[in-house]
């Protein structure tokens, strides 16, 4: 028998999902840096579009003006009304294992409500373990891996998994109500804060998204493939490279950066590891700003 929620609407799959599956939630809505959320979104559901579970009710959580639903018109008609969709979905893996996807817009309204909804869920499917995302611009370079800070009660994984440790105060995902809600009630949860290069943030950044992607399967146990991303990664690599390589500025501050990067990746104590020795850091907007006035001057030669 399907649970009532105003907040959602039960699906056929329902009835279909066995008890101790892994939950997956990638919300976009957030500091999408890199768009690495969207990334991976579209990279599990190309791999496969799973089983609706459940719709949750956009009239409830959505605000319209900031994300307006889509129409298609055709001959003076509209003949498609696309509205945003959060949806609870059973996925499978590379190997045929399951595991339940939680994916869409994070709600702009309810997220108290929100909150016991996932929650009601998790416990009604008896969820193993709760895994889920976002991903902030940091001052990192692009020459080195993509790493990862990481919060929840999983700390062993956290250990794995996690560069950078500190005590902060910054504004909320409605997933971490969600985190906030499952560490209490001693549900094993994780969640993976992907670190992009922030002169790359407003891009499209597939070595993100590949590393967040291995990274959740480390977590939930599930074989993801990543091939795709993979491919993407060295073409945009490559042409990144190709861009700073004629631009003297630009390699300066990735230098500047890989320094420091290093200095902290080895443990090196410094007060502040994205720093140089004269406390200067390279702002997004001064790499960024060189990189346009490159790319500027490329199209205008073209």
């Amino acid at each position: 028998m399907f649970p009532e929620d105003p907040l959602y609407q039960p699906a056929p799959a329902w009835s279909l999902v066995e008890p101790g599956l892994p939950m997956i939630a990638l919300l976009a809505g957030y500091r999408d840096a890199g768009a690495t959320l969207f990334q991976a979104n579209a990279s599990l559901m190309q791999q496969d579009e799973g089983e609706l579970v459940a719709r949750f009710h956009a009239d409830a959580l959505l605000d319209y003006r900031a994300r307006r639903p889509r129409v298609q018109i055709e001959d003076h008609q509209i003949v498609r009304f696309r509205q945003p969709a959060l949806d609870l979905r059973l996925m499978r893996d590379s190997l045929g294992q399951k595991y339940l996807l939680l994916h869409g817009y994070e709600p702009d309204f309810k997220w108290e409500k929100f909150a016991r909804a996932v929650l009601a869920c998790i416990q009604h499917f008896r969820v193993e373990s709760f895994t889920w995302a976002h991903a902030i611009p940091m001052p990192v370079p692009h020459t080195r891996p993509i790493r990862l800070a990481a919060t929840g009660n999983r700390e062993e994984l956290i250990e794995r998994l996690s560069m950078w440790e500190s005590d902060i105060e910054a504004p909320a995902h409605a997933l971490h109500l969600v985190e906030f809600e499952l560490t209490r009630a001693s549900i094993p949860v994780v969640d993976l804060v992907v670190l992009v290069p922030h002169y790359l943030a407003e891009g499209t950044v597939p070595a993100a998204a590949h590393r967040l992607l291995e990274s959740i399967g480390t977590a939930s146990g599930r074989m993801i493939e990543t091939e795709s991303l993979r491919e993407r990664e060295r073409t945009v690599r490559a042409e990144v490279d190709a861009q700073i390589a004629e631009n003297e500025e630009a390699q300066r501050m990735i230098g500047l950066l890989e320094s420091q990067y290093d200095g902290f990746i080895k443990g090196t104590p410094q007060e502040n590891p994205f720093a140089d020795a004269d406390g200067e850091l390279p702002s997004a907007d001064a790499i960024a700003a060189e990189l346009e006035r490159y790319l500027s001057a490329r199209r205008n030669i073209d």
